[in-house]
């Protein structure tokens, strides 16, 4: 069979991996860009956590605290006032004054009244060295005031005392938001806007009801900046709506949010160096990129798999089809010379006694030729089945190794053989499958020998609870590589002494007989130096 059959299309491997590899670096070029995309929009979108986060202080006030002032009824006076100014001011540091208007309300209407609302006094109170200052006047920002004045005078006008009033009409009546400054008028109930439209029809000028407004000044200054993302946001300020400055470095990564309410003249704004965005990318990037590894170790692992399973179906199928060849040359040689023998035999001339005898011989040595190969073969069989029973009979080790000498010294003159028994004399074990393990070893020995150097020592020795078997030889030697296949079955090394003439199964059938008898078999070899097979049998007496 040409050798190219076998060859492995390692060009192809060599394709498959580079396109692989190709892929990676492709994979981890698009993970990392879109892993840098989704930072910067997440840096573009994540300004409204911040945002939330900053101004939930703001959003607790102007929803929660400052309606408070309606449960009073508009029955605030300068020291309930003073209670409640203060919880604002220390619990809300951005609101930095509280103006508490005292205000009522009547018929009479003039030059100080001209709505019938008026002022009865003004309160400041302001945070000063840690504590609460009160200061009373006459009058606060009449503007204020006066634009709270017509809002409540139109209401009441308007009113329907029936149903309460929405919560768009309320927002729109008694809330007055500007930038800095909320102003607030407690919401008056059904029954006191029917009284106040009463006394508007009466013209009474004796009778007054109060009613209550308070002024916040805010400063977005004094907000604490919450960063929920400082993976995103290396430094945010409070600036001007419309702070924008010019000189941006281009290193730098910039946005910004504005704020709402009475804050609106005023955003968050957003600034980052690239590399601290870098550094974000990088730690985002490292699970997707070890995703991306894990993959492609496993898609190589496959390929590995694929590749070492068509390896090993490529050597089974050479292993079989040269067993195949080599088995029918085995057989093909003792055939063809038997059919020869055989012709002569048939011929029409006569043969003499000479010639019959010799070709009874050949037919003979044919003949076992044939019988050995097929009882190797079956017995290998047998042994792999374990359908073989162990028969232990007593053996003398001397004399059982020296008739396997003697034997080999006739059959092969120019073999050397030596034997070196140590403190072992007697034991038990099966005597026709240690004379296989004997007959194959010895017939190796000789087989892979140089011409000139063909020797075996065949030591033997006691050791423990075991038996061992020693075959030494100084012939061609096993490499390295090869010391692990030699005992498959099939297996052929490839050398000048090994073209024809062997299946492969010779040191195969010698480990399966020494694992049957519960033994092992191992190798020591140098190439151009010789081989040691050593034997471990039980040693059982």
């Amino acid at each position: 069979m040409q050798k190219n059959v076998y060859r492995k299309n390692f060009s192809l491997i060599i394709v498959f991996l580079i396109l692989i590899s190709i892929i990676l670096v492709i994979a981890f070029i698009t993970a990392y860009n879109l892993t840098g995309k989704y930072v910067e929009n997440e840096f573009a979108s994540k300004k409204i956590d911040v945002l939330e986060q900053t101004t939930k202080p703001y959003t607790d006030f102007f929803q929660n605290k400052i309606p408070e002032i309606t449960s009073y009824q508009g029955f605030l006076d300068s020291s309930s006032a003073a209670h409640y100014a203060t919880s604002v001011l220390n619990n809300y540091a951005f609101v930095r004054r509280v103006i508490f208007y005292d205000i009522q309300i009547g018929a009479k209407r003039d030059a100080q009244a001209p709505l019938g609302i008026s002022l009865k006094s003004v309160t400041q109170f302001r945070p000063s060295g840690g504590k609460i200052i009160a200061a009373k006047s006459r009058a606060g920002n009449e503007d204020d005031f006066m634009q709270m004045a017509y809002k409540l005078n139109r209401f009441i006008s308007t009113a329907d005392t029936l149903s309460v009033p929405s919560q768009d009409e309320v927002f729109k009546t008694f809330y007055d938001v500007k930038p800095d400054k909320i102003s607030y008028l407690n919401v008056p109930r059904r029954q006191d806007i029917k009284m106040y439209q009463e006394l508007r029809k009466s013209g009474s000028s004796s009778v007054f009801f109060k009613q209550n407004m308070l002024t916040f000044l805010l400063d977005p200054n004094y907000l604490n900046i919450r960063n929920p993302h400082p993976e995103l946001y290396q430094h945010i300020s409070i600036q001007p709506v419309v702070y924008d400055p010019l000189d941006i470095a281009g290193d730098k990564l910039v946005t910004d949010v504005a704020l709402s309410g009475a804050f609106s003249n005023f955003k968050l704004y957003f600034i980052s160096d690239k590399t601290h965005l870098q550094a974000e990318m990088n730690r985002r990037f490292m699970p997707i990129g070890g995703l991306v590894l894990l993959i492609y170790f496993f898609v190589v692992l496959t390929g590995w798999l694929i590749y070492r399973n068509l390896s090993i179906n490529l050597k089974l199928f050479k292993l079989q089809y040269d067993f195949i060849n080599n088995f029918t040359h085995e057989f093909k040689t003792p055939v063809s010379v038997i059919k020869i023998a055989g012709s002569n035999l048939r011929g029409e001339s006569e043969l003499s006694d000479r010639q019959l005898k010799h070709y009874g011989k050949i037919l003979d040595e044919e003949a076992d030729k044939l019988n050995d190969l097929m009882n190797r073969l079956l017995s290998f069989t047998q042994l792999e089945n374990r359908s073989i029973v162990i028969k232990r009979e007593g053996v003398d080790v001397e004399s059982f190794a020296r008739s396997y000498i003697d034997t080999f010294k006739i059959k092969y003159p120019n073999f050397k053989l030596d034997l070196v028994i140590n403190d072992t004399n007697f034991f038990y074990t099966d005597p026709v499958l240690l004379g296989s393990v004997f007959q194959n070893l010895i017939e190796n020995a000789y087989k892979y020998s140089h011409p000139q150097n063909k020797e075996l020592l065949i030591t033997i020795s006691h050791e423990k609870k075991n038996i061992l078997f020693s075959f030494a030889d100084k012939g061609i030697g096993i490499p390295k590589t090869e010391l692990n296949n030699i005992f498959k079955k099939f297996y052929r090394l490839e050398n000048q002494y090994n073209q024809n003439g062997s299946v492969g199964l010779g040191l195969a059938f010698c480990k399966e007989l020494v694992n049957f008898m519960h033994g092992d078999i191992t190798v020591k070899s140098k190439v151009n130096q010789g081989s040691e097979f050593i034997v471990t049998l039980p040693y059982q007496t």
